[in-house]
C-alpha cells in the first residue's frame, strides 16, 4: 500500500472478500530524498496508507527496505547510467522487492499471495503449469511491461485486483467506498524522484561517481558544445540539449568511453531491431523465429517483429518497420495480443 488510490482500492476489493488481508508499505528511500507529497516513502503517503488501512479495518505494517532498494535497484541503475545506458529500475524493483522481499515476508506471515495496485491482469493458474500475464484493461495505464521479468513462482503468488478496471473506475470505486485518497493525484515513479528533477544526477551523488564532462557532437563527429556528464542524457531525448542543429535534434547515441553525447535528426534515431540479453519467457521458449509485437519502452507503441533466439538467454529482435528512440538498458517486451510472452534487456541497436 503506497498511499495511492490504486493499491488502496486493490486492498479494499480484497478486504470485502473471504480472505484475511494485511496492508504493507515498503519504505524504499529516506523521506528527505524526495518530495513528501509525491513519494511512497514520504510521511504524507505513509500516513495515507495507514488511514486507508484503518478505514478498511485491516492491520498495517511498514517494512524498511531502504538498504535493499539501494543495493538491488539504485546501484544497478547508477552502474547502467555510468555505462551510457538507460536503466529501467521499476522492472528490478518489482522483481527484487515487491515480488521478492515482500513475497518472502508474506510467506513468513503465512500469506498465500501478494496483491498490488498494478494495472495488469494475472491468471495464476494459467495454462498448464504456466501463469498468464496480460495487459491491464486500461491501456493508458497498463503496467504489464514492468512485470515481464517476474518468475512463474512470483506470478502464481501475485494478485492484481484492479487490472480489469480503468483508472476512472478505480477512482469511482474509491469514492464509493469513502476512501480518503479517492481524488488524490497519482505518484507514478515517485520513489525514483529527485528534488532537482535529475534522478541520474542524484544517483551519481549518492554513489560518488565522477562528473565526467565532455563534448556534444553530431553524427559526423563535429563538435557542437559541451555537457556535464553522459548520465544526464538518454537516447531519444530532445529537450535541454544545449545545442542547435537548425532542426529538431535528438540524442541518438551515448559514448561514455569518450565522454561524448551524439545528437542528430529523427532519422538517426531509427533502427531495424535490437540485440537483447537476459531473455525470459512466460510461455514455452521458441525453438526458432517467433512473430511477436515488441514494445521497446514504456508507453512506446508496439511494433511487429520477429524474435530469433540465440545462444543462452540472448535474442535478435528484428522489426517489421524501423523504430525510433530505442535505448540500450531498457526492456524489450514481447506480446501476442494483450498477453506477455516474455522479454529481455536491450544491449544494442541493429541499424
Amino acid at each position: 500500500m503506497s498511499g495511492g488510490v490504486d493499491s488502496s482500492v486493490a486492498a479494499a476489493m480484497l478486504a470485502r472478500g473471504p480472505d484475511e488481508v494485511i496492508g504493507v508499505t515498503l519504505c524504499l528511500r529516506p523521506p528527505e530524498c524526495t518530495a513528501p507529497a509525491r513519494s511512497c516513502c514520504g510521511t504524507d503517503d505513509l500516513a495515507m496508507a495507514r488511514r486507508v488501512a484503518d478505514r478498511l479495518g485491516i492491520p498495517h505494517y511498514l517494512i524498511d527496505a531502504r538498504d535493499e532498494f539501494e543495493a538491488r535497484v539504485l546501484q544497478p541503475a547508477w552502474t547502467a547510467y555510468a555505462a551510457g545506458r538507460t536503466p529501467n529500475p521499476c522492472v528490478l524493483c518489482n522483481q527484487q522487492l515487491k515480488f521478492g522481499r515482500l513475497l518472502a515476508q508474506a510467506r513468513t506471515l503465512g500469506a498465500e499471495a501478494v496483491a498490488t495496485g498494478h494495472h495488469a491482469r494475472i491468471d495464476p493458474a494459467g495454462e498448464g503449469r504456466r501463469p498468464v500475464l496480460r495487459r491491464g484493461h486500461d491501456r493508458r495505464k497498463d503496467q504489464s511491461y514492468f512485470l515481464f521479468a517476474l518468475t512463474p513462482e512470483q506470478l502464481r503468488a501475485a494478485r492484481t485486483p484492479i487490472g480489469g478496471m480503468t483508472k476512472d473506475e478505480v477512482r469511482a470505486r474509491a469514492a464509493e467506498l469513502g476512501l480518503p485518497n479517492a481524488a488524490r493525484p497519482g505518484s507514478r515513479d515517485a520513489c525514483l524522484a529527485a528534488r532537482d528533477g535529475s534522478f541520474a544526477e542524484a544517483l551519481r551523488e549518492l554513489f560518488g561517481g565522477p562528473q565526467r564532462p565532455g563534448r556534444i557532437v553530431d553524427v559526423e563527429g563535429r563538435v557542437l558544445g559541451e555537457h556535464r556528464g553522459c548520465h544526464r542524457f538518454t537516447v531519444g531525448q530532445r529537450h535541454r540539449l544545449g545545442v542547435a542543429l537548425g532542426r529538431r535534434a535528438y540524442v541518438v547515441e551515448l559514448r561514455p568511453e569518450r565522454d561524448e553525447v551524439v545528437v542528430g535528426g529523427f532519422a538517426d534515431l531509427e533502427c531495424d531491431g535490437v540485440v537483447a540479453s537476459g531473455v525470459r519467457w512466460l510461455v514455452e521458449p521458441p525453438r526458432g523465429p517467433l512473430r511477436v509485437l515488441a514494445q521497446t519502452r514504456y508507453r512506446m507503441p508496439v511494433v511487429e517483429a520477429e524474435v530469433r533466439p540465440a545462444d543462452g538467454e540472448g535474442a535478435e529482435v528484428l522489426f517489421e518497420r524501423r523504430a525510433a528512440g530505442v535505448a540500450p538498458g531498457q526492456a524489450v517486451v514481447f506480446y501476442e495480443g494483450d498477453r506477455v510472452l516474455g522479454g529481455g534487456w536491450i544491449e544494442r541497436r541493429i541499424v
